[in-house]
């Protein structure tokens, strides 16, 4: 899988203007083993580092801590996301530690003013634990994921479904209409001023023809549901769900479908490769009749929310293409639509099949 550009920004120079505000916030203080990991698509961008502490005996000694900064994503580098609220991103992560049983990373701080780092920021605590790679992808084999045993598999994903059914247990206002008008506002901006996508907007389109009778009622969405964001556990248990930058309103279903669409997006690069993959993990099916059992909810309109993931990621995917032609990563394609890897189910789904 290629990996897509997201910053502009020299690494060297946030670092040393984030040991400066680390120091006004505690004396002494500085970041260390400072890396940022490999991004695959936009996000608020994240740099890993640890908090080295003096102690307060006065000794030479420091306290380490393992720590998280997310910085509002750059606008130079991406499109896709509206721009970056990281105070948000932060008061979601708290709404989750508060009302519901899902494990979170703890929050140290919020800085809202960009003269420090450019931009606004948080830092929160990094928790251990195992993230099934997205490069490659888990789909491919050579990770701990794949090498799981069924029943381990098993455990991961009825444990996944109960994080989305915890956090759905949280009501909240915005209805499915304004979810899809909000795509229609990012794939606007990842397009002007280019050549538009033909299936996306067939999709759109499709869209309204399958629309729900009842979309059901509005509860928090993660927005960015998959294994990808969770850490786990030696006994494949969730640890840290991470990731919320994409965090709003709207049916469950939105969820489900996510997470559904990601991995099946991974199980199709993996066969056209030439690899088996993993094509009976999170089965459709299988993740409605986990989250029914443990909400009392039946999910409905699979084909609609299918499409619909097919249709957000693919504008993720839109936009990712047109940054690696902007940073000269790729040769811009004739046919915009070739930026989308899976632009072949997208067009099934956008013509009915």
């Amino acid at each position: 899988m290629t990996t897509v550009r997201t910053t502009t920004r020299d690494p060297e120079l946030l670092c040393r203007r984030l040991d400066l505000w680390l120091n006004a916030k505690h004396p002494g203080a500085r970041c260390r083993n400072v890396r940022v990991p490999v991004a695959v698509g936009p996000s608020s961008e994240t740099v890993l580092f640890d908090l080295a502490v003096p102690h307060p005996a006065g000794t030479a000694r420091q306290r380490i801590r393992p720590c998280v900064l997310r910085l509002a994503a750059d606008p130079e580098a991406s499109a896709v996301l509206p721009p970056s609220d990281i105070a948000a991103e932060y008061r979601a992560v708290q709404t989750v530690a508060a009302r519901t049983r899902v494990p979170v990373p703890e929050l140290l701080w919020l800085e809202t003013d960009p003269e420090p780092l450019g931009a606004p920021f948080f830092v929160m605590e990094r928790v251990a634990g195992r993230v099934p790679p997205d490069v490659m992808p888990y789909t491919y084999g050579s990770n701990w994921l794949f090498d799981a045993t069924e029943e381990e598999r098993a455990r991961l994903e009825r444990a996944t479904v109960g994080v989305l059914a915890e956090i759905h247990s949280v009501p909240a206002e915005g209805g499915l209409r304004e979810h899809v008008d909000a795509q229609r506002a990012r794939y606007a901006r990842v397009a002007e001023g280019r050549a538009p996508s033909p299936v996306i907007e067939r999709a759109f389109a499709r869209l309204e023809d399958v629309w729900p009778a009842d979309p059901g009622p509005s509860v928090l969405s993660w927005g960015d549901a998959r294994v990808g964001a969770i850490v786990y556990d030696a006994d494949f248990a969730p640890v840290a769900v991470l990731d919320w930058q994409m965090s709003g309103a709207g049916p469950r279903e939105l969820d489900l479908a996510w997470l559904v669409h990601r991995h099946r997006h991974f199980q199709e690069l993996a066969t056209a490769s030439g690899f088996p993959g993993m094509p009976v993990f999170l089965d459709r099916d299988r993740v409605a009749g986990i989250y029914a059992e443990l909400t009392g909810h039946t999910p409905r309109d699979p084909d609609f929310h299918t499409l619909y993931a097919a249709l957000r990621h693919a504008v993720v995917m839109l936009d990712e293409g047109y940054r690696q032609v902007r940073f000269g990563e790729r040769e811009m394609p004739d046919d915009p639509d070739d930026l989308i890897l899976h632009r072949g189910s997208l067009e099934a789904m956008a013509e009915g099949r």
